[in-house]
Parts: C-alpha cells; sequence; structure tokens
C-alpha cells in the first residue's frame, strides 16, 4: 500500500497511479478514479469528505463487491498494517476463534454479506489486539445481528467510511507527508 506520500504528491501523481493508490484503500474502482479524478484537493479533510461522499453515492452492489475484498477476521493475526481493521483481530484461546467464526457466519447468513468493522485508532488498538478486542468484536457482531437489513446496510457504510478514512490518512501520512516523497 502507498504509504505517507502527502497530498501535494497524491495531486500530482499521474491518474492511473492515482487510481491505484486509492483503490488499495477502498477496493472500489468507481470510487478510486472518481476520487482521483476530482484532483487537486486543497487539503486532507477535503480528499476525505469527497472519499465519504463518494463511498455513500455507491450502489448496494458495489458495496457487496467491496465487502467481498475485505479479509475475514483472523487473516491477518495482530497485522500492524491492518490493526484498525477486524482481519488483525486474534486470540490465542482457539475456542475464542471458533466462536468468533461461528458469529461471523451467523452474521453472513442473516445478512447475505460479509460482516466488517472499524476496531479501533492506532495505539490503542496496538495494546488490544489480542483477547480484549477479539471478544469487543464479537459484541459488536452478536449486537449487530439485532438490527434489520436495511440498519446493517447503513452500518456497514458507515464501518467501511471508517476503514477508508484510516488508510487514505496512512496513504497520505501527515500534512506535507514525509521527505522521501
Amino acid at each position: 500500500m502507498h504509504q505517507g506520500m502527502g497530498l501535494e504528491a497524491y495531486n500530482a501523481l499521474p491518474t492511473r497511479r492515482a487510481v491505484h493508490a486509492v483503490y488499495e484503500c477502498c477496493y472500489s474502482v468507481v470510487l478510486a478514479t472518481d476520487l482521483a479524478g476530482g484532483r487537486p484537493y486543497a487539503d486532507h479533510a477535503a480528499l476525505f469528505r469527497q472519499a465519504d461522499a463518494l463511498l455513500f453515492s455507491l450502489g448496494e452492489d458495489s458495496i457487496d463487491r467491496v465487502l467481498q475484498a475485505y479479509p475475514h477476521i483472523g487473516r491477518r493475526p495482530r497485522s500492524q498494517k491492518s490493526i484498525c481493521e477486524q482481519c488483525s483481530v486474534w486470540d490465542d484461546d482457539p475456542a475464542v476463534m471458533a466462536q468468533l467464526n461461528s458469529q461471523v457466519r451467523k452474521y453472513a447468513e442473516r445478512f447475505g454479506f460479509g460482516f466488517v468493522m472499524f476496531v479501533e485508532d492506532g495505539a490503542a488498538a496496538a495494546a488490544t489486539t489480542g483477547a480484549g478486542c477479539a471478544h469487543r468484536v464479537m459484541a459488536g457482531i452478536v449486537d449487530r445481528l439485532h438490527n434489520d437489513r436495511e440498519t446493517e446496510r447503513k452500518v456497514v457504510r458507515n464501518e467501511l467510511a471508517r476503514i477508508n478514512r484510516a488508510r487514505l490518512e496512512r496513504m497520505l501520512g501527515p500534512e506535507g507527508g514525509y521527505y522521501n516523497w
């Protein structure tokens, strides 16, 4: 994934590379193409607002394709690059992971699409990607199983927006980027 390039460098990328950089963050060709086409952005906030607007304008079929690209719970145990996502969640107790995967299957059966959840922000997540985090994610799944389909589709978009924001922040890095870009 592109990391820390800065907004100025992103704004200056050739379109093909700008689309690729954003696609790595959001898994949507339409969103990536439209976001790259909206350059230049004056600041991070403008890019984030446009990314949210584009995500919320996507049809349900597009959202389903995005969800298919997301790695499942525990796929990247304790991954620092995926720290804010459910794929980094892991518990050393196989019973907890089995229960977590069982809840994910129930979720998919109930709603017909995959579970996605923004786990936490950076440093806090780094300290809690163990058992406590696995239990929090499990509680989140159980709570969301009570939603009707329409409500859950809205929750999913909000979770995707939070994950996209974290990924876009990582792509851009601090205002001004890093010296090596």
